[in-house]
Formats: C-alpha cells, structure tokens, sequence
C-alpha cells in the first residue's frame, strides 16, 4: 500500500510543485512507482510534466463528478511517475462540494481506488488552506511543508501546523509530519544561512538533513515539462533531489532489490 504524502505551505512559491515534480521523478528513477495528485488550480504540476491542463480530464472530474481515477491518471516520460492533472475549473470545486455529504473526505475515498498500486503518492497542494487543500491533508499518511530559506521563511508556518493539529484531532488523527524541507538556499547570502539555522532550531528533529539549493536547472527543466533528473542528471538540483529522495526512503525504512545497483548508476554520472 502506498504512503500518501501531501506537500503544503499556504505561502505561496516556497518550492511545493518544483518538490513534487522532482521527488517523484527521482523516486521513481529509484524505481518507486510514484503518482503526482496536482490538486493547485494553477496546474504547475501538470504543465511541468509536459502536459497541456487545457487537454485532458483532471482531478476536477474526480472530485465533483465522482470520475474513477484510473481514468484521469497520466503516464509521464519519467520512469515510474503518473500523474493526475489539475485544471483551472479546480477554482470553482470548493464551491460545488461545500454541500456534499463528507465533504472533507472526497480525495481521500478517490485516492483509496488506486493508492495500492502506487509506493508513494505525492499531493501538490494549493497555496492557501481551503478545502481542496484540507481534503488532500485528510488523505495523506503524512505532510511535508517546503520552506524557502529566505526572509518571511517562517511566515504563516505557525498557522500552518495548527491547522495539521486541527486535522489531526478531528479529521485524521493518524497524521504524521513527514518533515520540513529548506529550499532555494543560496550558500552566498547570509539571510539564508540564518534562516536554515533559525528553522533548524526551532523544529529540530522535523527539519530534513537535505537542504535544495537555488539551481537554474530546476526552472529550466520544468519550462520543458521535465523533471530534473530527466532534463540534467549532472546539475545540482538532481543531485540535491535525489540525495532527498534516499532520505525520505531511509526515513521510511524502505529499499527495494535493485535500487542499489541504480543508486551507484546514478552517483557515477554525477
């Protein structure tokens, strides 16, 4: 059974879409069958997987019209990674499901139809804390909350983890933090390094060792709709999301025959 992993920050361009289209590439070049749920009605996630939101069915069908996933889901040109696309009509959701019956439960009943047949799923939430976002929250396992490490880096995160512990006490109380991740760090600029050790002092243990720095790779790779590993195995940012991808695995407790053989691959091509 796959681990559903929402990645949130009601602060928007603190790195969500840029984290879920790359940890799910790397995972699934570790050979971890790995699905995108692009639940932002900006569709980041699904434009940076090379797919056009304007031309297929979304996560929209599934969630107000009741539309299996398995008939949503696309196949992406990275090994190992689906993804069920967003549209913009997701705007307009929140709205029609404010009067279903277990509102706050409609991604997760659709997620459980096809969360067998995947290891990870990764949820790219919206960047604010509205229904949409609260239903993905409701169906992960676990949230991973990217902080940019930057000025107002811990801006809102406050709000942010009152509305998990909410969550946990009334919606899903299995819910786990799955980490902090510090991202578009920038080792020249001493604002940065103040923030990763203000965030790491502050939360300690929940911060992850793996830092993402600011790479111009990343961008790239995603105005072509490709992951980073796919688009440039030797820059940087696969090196940073990969190094982050065996963490959440280790984190996990989890290896897999072969991914070894496929690590030292990889490593010997950076």
């Amino acid at each position: 059974m796959g681990k559903i992993i929402a990645i949130a920050n009601q602060k928007g361009g603190v790195g969500k879409t840029t984290t879920a289209i790359n940890l799910g590439g790397c995972l699934g070049v570790l050979e971890y069958k790995t699905l995108i749920i692009d639940a932002d009605p900006q569709a980041n996630s699904t434009s940076g997987n090379g797919f056009d939101p304007k031309n297929s069915r979304n996560i929209y069908d599934c969630l107000v019209n009741g539309v299996h996933p398995k008939d949503l889901i696309l196949n992406t040109a990275n090994p190992n990674l689906d993804i069920l696309p967003s549209h913009m009509d997701l705007v307009g959701a929140e709205i029609e499901m404010i009067n279903m019956p277990n509102r706050e439960y409609l991604l997760k009943k659709a997620l459980e139809k096809v969360k067998d047949e995947y290891d990870f799923i990764l949820i790219d939430c919206s960047p604010s804390l509205g229904l949409i976002t609260v239903n993905s929250i409701v169906a992960a396992d676990s949230v991973m909350i990217p902080v940019q490490s930057e000025y107002f880096a811990l801006e809102g995160l406050t709000k942010l983890l009152n509305t998990i512990k909410i969550i946990q006490g009334r919606l899903n109380p299995e819910l786990e933090i799955e980490g902090i991740l510090l991202t578009m760090y920038d080792t020249r600029l001493r604002m940065a390094n103040q923030v990763v050790d203000e965030v790491k002092t502050h939360f300690q243990e929940l911060v992850f060792d793996t830092v993402i720095h600011r790479n111009t790779t990343i961008t790239e790779a995603s105005s072509y709709g490709k992951t980073v590993i796919m688009y440039d195995a030797a820059s940087k940012g696969s090196t940073n999301y990969l190094n982050f991808a065996r963490e959440i695995l280790q984190k996990n407790n989890l290896t897999k025959i072969g991914n070894d053989d496929k690590k030292i691959e990889i490593d010997h091509e950076l």
